[in-house]
């Protein structure tokens, strides 16, 4: 082999090894490339969370004056439309053809008492329970779900082959 090639499998084999160890940090949470490629990327939607807006909210407030001041919420409670939802979530993926995966979650909720005025203020995060799905791409239906093969052995006990 002449010096030129030993140069070139030397280096190869050092970025190769490089680039295999690169994962293999004390805080590593797997393999991490930049997301221009579309890999690794992770990004917050939702309302972002303003802790100086967030403490001018006071018990007692208007509707109105919460609105002027957060704007408009997530979503609202279906009863009575005295619970305001503002959501944050922080999500990631790994490739682009994976779903995204919530790693944080806030939610600033604001009670309202029969008056409309602002009764109390609560702010959870994914630690105090299950992600908010606040952009579902299902359609619930109405009771159980029904699996093909339950249908297909509840259409079988119930045959009668000569219609009585």
């Amino acid at each position: 082999m002449t010096l030129t090639n030993r140069r070139a499998t030397l280096l190869g084999i050092l970025a190769t090894s490089s680039l295999a160890l690169a994962g293999c940090g004390p805080d590593a949470g797997g393999f991490m490339l930049p997301t221009s490629a579309g890999i690794n990327e992770e990004y917050t939607r939702g309302f972002v969370m303003d802790d100086a807006l967030i403490a001018q909210i006071k018990p007692g407030m208007d509707v109105q004056a919460v609105l002027t001041t957060l704007g408009t919420p997530s979503t609202t409670s279906t009863v009575g439309n005295r619970t305001f939802y503002y959501i944050s979530q922080t999500v990631r993926r790994r490739f682009q053809f994976q779903d995204l995966s919530v790693i944080d979650q806030k939610v600033l909720v604001i009670y309202f008492n029969k008056a409309f005025k602002v009764e109390r203020i609560a702010n959870y995060g994914l630690q105090d329970g299950v992600p908010f799905d606040f952009i579902s791409r299902t359609t619930p239906t109405g009771g159980e779900e029904q699996s093909f093969l339950r249908n297909l052995f509840k259409g079988v006990t119930k045959f009668t082959p000569f219609g009585a």
